[in-house]
């Protein structure tokens, strides 16, 4: 192991003990698996601006070598996750995988190939309507539209008050995705209307599965995250080990109470994936 290791937080919890203890002690049986949105980057007002933490790419270089593997898990589309977070063609990021829209697509940096199914016809309806419902609400010009391809989200951070908004739409994008069979995922001030039958969860699960790994650490920041936090304090009364980590904010409580480490937001996210590659890589 390298010789000038950072210091790595420890976990608060016994379980989460163990889950880093045994990710450190056969890192080639480990997967690090990642949110993309305020873990690996700062949550900014235009989600378009969003890039990956340069820090966190490059600890992810030096850590993915040895590991079994490492994968990003959002809800964004995986070509969007790949662009932001520059992720193609960085040495160490060969065998980079990214599971956008919870696990629907999915691009494997080897092949520099995304595979995706087609979006339900429900995506097209929401699309259509979202426009009068906003403006019916008084919302258009202080909200705004994200479409993803395969789900399309509703931004209320820009409103003067996004609370107050975030409140107002809940109710009525809850009926509007049921008409159209689609679920409603809250987040941080925002909305997103997508497909049913997979999150979070479900995709980590499926990739561990696949890896047949013998440890596993995720950190996430949103609600969006707490599918994935069940399924690795479900893997664990299965005898995987694992440890969750939430990239701390003040406007998301529900995971830090939850988790088995905090830290402090993406840079805090930076400074793990920097110690982990520290102690995991071979002494120079």
């Amino acid at each position: 192991m390298s010789t000038n290791r950072s210091t790595l937080p420890a976990p608060t919890t016994p379980a989460g003990r163990a889950g880093l203890a045994a990710l450190l002690g056969e890192p080639a049986r480990a997967v690090v698996a990642l949110d993309f949105d305020g873990t690996l980057a700062p949550i900014v007002d235009r989600p378009e601006q969003a890039r990956a933490d340069l820090r966190a790419v490059a600890a992810l270089s030096r850590l993915t070598p040895h590991l079994a593997a490492v994968v990003i898990v959002t809800g964004r589309p995986a070509a969007v996750a790949v662009e932001y977070g520059r992720f193609r063609g960085v040495p160490g990021l060969e065998h980079l995988v990214v599971l956008g829209h919870y696990g629907l697509e999915r691009w494997d940096a080897a092949t520099d190939r995304i595979s995706a199914p087609e979006p339900p016809r429900g995506v097209h309806e929401v699309r259509l309507a979202l426009p009068g419902l906003l403006r019916k609400l008084d919302l258009w010009d202080t909200t705004r539209i994200e479409d993803k391809g395969s789900a399309l989200a509703v931004h209320t951070r820009r409103a003067p008050d996004p609370d107050a908004a975030f409140a107002l739409l809940r109710d009525p994008l809850d009926d509007l995705a049921a008409r159209h069979d689609l679920a409603v995922e809250p987040g941080r001030y925002v909305l997103e209307l997508r497909p049913r039958g997979m999150d979070k969860g479900r995709a980590l699960t499926g990739f561990l599965a696949e890896k047949q790994a013998g440890s596993v650490l995720f950190a996430g920041d949103d609600l969006g995250d707490l599918a994935a936090f069940e399924a690795v304090e479900g893997l664990r009364e299965q005898g995987t080990a694992g440890v969750t980590v939430c990239s701390g904010s003040a406007e998301v409580h529900a995971l830090a109470e939850r988790a088995d480490l905090v830290v402090a937001g993406p840079e805090g996210i930076a400074d793990l994936l920097t110690a982990l590659a520290d102690h995991v890589e071979p002494a120079r």
